[in-house]
């Protein structure tokens, strides 16, 4: 009979020391943030499934019911869910905008919409149910649209008048994903910090999250859609750093530093947890 004896503390210890071994080479190759995202999609699988199969079923739904946005220079998708007030100043500083051929695509996560400007350039549309994930609700406004560039405003921040045109600069200059600097202010309206940097993909990686999806302008492209990795707050890291790392493997994203986007630190935000 062949017994089996359950290892020894040395041998555990061993084990340990080769696994930390293992993964701070891991990290040290690749970043934090990758080991995070390999392990979402492991563990996400089926239900990142799921949430592509409702975000087809809503495109084609939205599709057959309303078309698609016509062409323009620049499709500003804004994802919203229950922040009327807040959604309108959004939507008033993206119409504001010194480009005028941009089109706006407001889209409810399944919340309900407010009375919203009458504007030709805008258009509002509602997914069937709440998805609660981000990354579809962009998804849908990229795929309802056919813009030569796509630019990303949430319902709780706002837009100085030159954002669009600052980041098209380097864009029509041959960039093909542009970000400014983004100004972030307190609920009373008072100024947090100033965020922004040069890229860098090997800081982002390692968890150094200075591009912000709100300061983001990116040419059209097939891969230019967000994960769908159904995150929750705790969630890291978020489809933002997702977003921009694996875009710029095949890009070199172009930094302006100019702080065009007032971004709200926004303790009740749907999406992000700032009381932390």
């Amino acid at each position: 009979m062949t017994t089996h004896q359950a290892p020894t503390a040395g041998r555990r210890a061993q084990r340990g020391r080769a696994s930390r071994l293992v993964r701070d080479w891991l990290r040290d190759r690749f970043g934090i943030w990758p080991l995070h995202e390999a392990r979402n999609r492991a563990l996400m699988a089926p239900g990142t499934w799921r949430v592509r199969r409702f975000e087809d079923a809503e495109v084609a739904a939205l599709l057959a019911r309303h078309g698609r946005l016509g062409p323009s220079l620049v499709t500003t998708v804004i994802p919203t869910f229950r922040r009327p007030e807040l959604l309108l100043r959004a939507v008033e500083s993206a119409l504001a905008q010194t480009v005028e051929d941009n089109l706006l695509l407001v889209v409810d996560d399944g919340g309900g919409l407010p009375p919203l400007p009458d504007h030709p350039r805008l258009r509002a549309v509602s997914l069937s149910r709440n998805s609660a994930v981000l990354g579809v609700v962009r998804n849908v406004g990229i795929r309802l649209s056919s813009s030569t560039y796509v630019a990303f405003l949430d319902d709780d921040n706002e837009w100085r008048p030159d954002h669009l045109a600052v980041a098209l600069d380097r864009l029509e200059a041959g960039a093909d994903l542009v970000y400014t600097a983004l100004e972030r202010r307190r609920s009373d309206g008072t100024v947090l910090d100033l965020l922004g940097a040069e890229y860098d993909r090997r800081l982002l990686a390692d968890g150094d999250n200075y591009v912000d999806i709100n300061a983001v302008v990116v040419r059209r492209a097939p891969d230019v859609l967000f994960s769908r990795i159904p995150r929750v707050k705790a969630t890291l890291p978020k489809e933002d750093w997702e977003f921009v790392h694996r875009l710029s493997a095949t890009r070199a994203p172009v930094f302006e530093p100019v702080p065009t986007v007032r971004y709200l630190v926004n303790d009740g935000s749907y999406y992000t947890d700032w009381t932390g």
